[in-house]
Order: structure tokens, then sequence, then C-alpha cells
């Protein structure tokens, strides 16, 4: 049975999609450079471990956008926690001045919504169109 613009498991067919957004501590502007570049290396090497599909990604020097997929088996407040938590650690491991400005990389919340089939697409322009509002 085809089912187009699914994804499928052994026992599941399914559309699961994400908007996750979150900041540093303090929402400080420190997602630049070397920073930024290293955090999307480590946020599509999570992913890929995962088995989360990364759609979009948008760092902003005081946030993340992520437009992910995954499947049921992954709640989406382990996305969360799971992403953050990685990066957070390897980050601080790698740059040393974000120890010292922050007690942890980042803020204790997040954003994360569903988002439905039809509005795949205005979300992933939405979070394209964010580098240009700052």
């Amino acid at each position: 049975m085809e089912h187009q613009g699914y994804a499928h498991n052994a026992g599941a067919v399914f559309s699961l999609k994400y908007h996750l957004v979150f900041c540093p501590k303090y929402r400080k502007k420190i997602l630049g450079g070397p920073v930024e570049t290293r955090l999307q290396e480590l946020l599509a090497a999570k992913a890929k471990e995962l088995s989360i599909t990364l759609h979009t990604m948008e760092i902003m020097p005081d946030h993340v956008h992520l437009f992910v997929e995954s499947d049921p088996g992954m709640a989406p407040a382990k996305i969360a926690a799971q992403l953050k938590g990685y990066t957070s650690r390897i980050l601080r491991q790698e740059f040393r001045h974000l120890r010292s400005q922050l007690p942890s990389l980042w803020s204790r919340s997040y954003y994360i919504g569903s988002v439905g089939h039809v509005s795949k697409a205005t979300v992933r322009r939405y979070i394209e169109h964010q580098q240009e509002r700052h």
C-alpha cells in the first residue's frame, strides 16, 4: 500500500513534523561565527543518530529554529532534550567562553509545535525568512 508524503515503520504510517525553537540562557547573542558553524554540524549529527529528519535549520545569534520530522517512538520533549543536551555539552567543551559566560548554554524552556502536512511549506518559509529580520 502506497502512502505518498508519509513515512512508515514496521507498524505505523505517520507524518510527525515539528517546529522547535530554543534560546541560549538569558537570550545571549552567542550563536555566531564558529559557534554557529559547529552548532549546525552537531545538530545534523545528532538528528542523524536519532533518525530524525532535519528539514530546515536557522540559527540566529540568540535563538535556533528547527523544522524536524520523527517517528511515533520519539516524543517531542525527547527530541528537544536530546538536541539541546548534546549540543550544550559539546559546545561548552569546545568553546571556553561559553562556560565562563553562562551557567548552562540553553534556557530550560523551548517551543515545540506540531506542523500539519499542509503548512509545512509555510513553516519552512517562516524559518528561512527569520534571518532577514535580524
